[in-house]
Order: C-alpha cells, then structure tokens, then sequence
C-alpha cells in the first residue's frame, strides 16, 4: 500500500527522531469521493421485480404488483440520484 503524497507546511513541529523542528507533513488536497447514503431501494427493486416474475406464474394481481412498484422505485431511485448529483461541484472539486 503506497502513501499518499505530502506536502511541508510553515507549522513548526518537532521530529521525534531527529529532535529538529521542521513542518509537518500534509497530504495533498485532493478529489473528494462521494458516496450514497444508504436507502432501500435496492431491496424494493428486487422484491418488484421477484413479485413480476412470480406474477407470471401465478396471477395477474401479483404481476401487475410487481410491474407497479418496480416502475415506482426506480423513478425514486433516478430522481434521488439526480438530486445527489446536482449537489456535487460542477467542476469535480479542482
């Protein structure tokens, strides 16, 4: 595993090794990384989609079930996403 780069400061500290004041190491600002926050919607997706192929089997009711909160999840799930993305900086953070 490799370090990331650093950079030397103007903070005086002092080196416990050499007992001499230099600045400290810092890394190098870069690209934040941004993550979802948790949701179900993966989970509900999977239970519409398993009630649509169930459906097929068994009855329209369940199918159409299915079919319905498939759509509607993945609706939410895009529009979440958008408004996730809409916050992010237009340039990716440089």
């Amino acid at each position: 595993m490799s370090t990331p780069e650093t950079v030397e400061t103007d903070a005086p500290t002092e080196d416990p090794q050499t007992a001499q004041t230099t600045g400290p190491l810092v890394p190098v600002a870069g690209e934040e990384i941004h993550l979802p926050g948790p949701s179900i919607q993966p989970l509900l997706l999977t239970v519409g989609i398993t009630a649509t192929i169930l459906g097929l089997t068994t009855s329209y009711f369940v199918m159409g079930a299915g079919i319905v909160l498939s759509v509607a999840v993945i609706v939410r799930w895009i529009a979440d996403t958008r408004r996730d993305i809409s916050h992010l900086p237009a340039d990716g953070g440089h």
